[in-house]
């Protein structure tokens, strides 16, 4: 039986373009305590959830195509609430972008995000499916159509 990494999708009248610069500002709908910057090729940063003893995940961008793909790989983690706190060490957060029209004078993109090496298998997945379910359907999709997101 093949491994399913966890995937969700979402559609919103943006541009390619405008949808990865929302992706980029976690800060505006993932997490309030960000360090680093996000937006370009080999750039780091580390979100945190919960105080100074909680969860923090950093990634660094590994592969980044302006209004297509970009590759979030988790270098060091501490989910507070499993057995294994480093279980996304390692694992890659992908967005792949597919822009499309929405009529002859607007655009519309398709955001689909796939955590690789986030599976049935791994002891957080129920959790982390339904937050990353939360993050990007409630508050990635506000904060790209409204402006406003949810973050933590």
């Amino acid at each position: 039986m093949k491994k399913r990494d966890f995937q969700f999708s979402i559609t919103a009248p943006v541009s390619a373009e405008e949808a990865m610069e929302h992706i980029s500002d976690v800060q505006g709908w993932w997490a309030k305590h960000f360090e680093g910057s996000s937006h370009l090729l080999h750039d780091v940063f580390t979100v945190r959830f919960g105080g100074p003893k909680g969860t923090f995940v950093t990634f660094e961008i590994t592969e980044l195509i302006p209004g297509k793909k970009v590759v979030w790989y988790v270098t060091d983690c501490y989910l507070h609430w499993i057995n294994d706190k480093h279980e996304w060490t390692g694992t890659s957060v992908i967005w792949e972008l597919a822009a499309w029209e929405l009529a002859p004078d607007a655009e519309g993109t398709t955001i689909h995000m796939t955590h690789q090496g986030l599976t049935p298998a791994e002891e957080c997945f129920e959790d982390c499916k339904a937050g990353w379910t939360h993050h990007i359907k409630d508050s990635l999709l506000k904060y790209m159509t409204e402006q406003v997101g949810l973050p933590e």
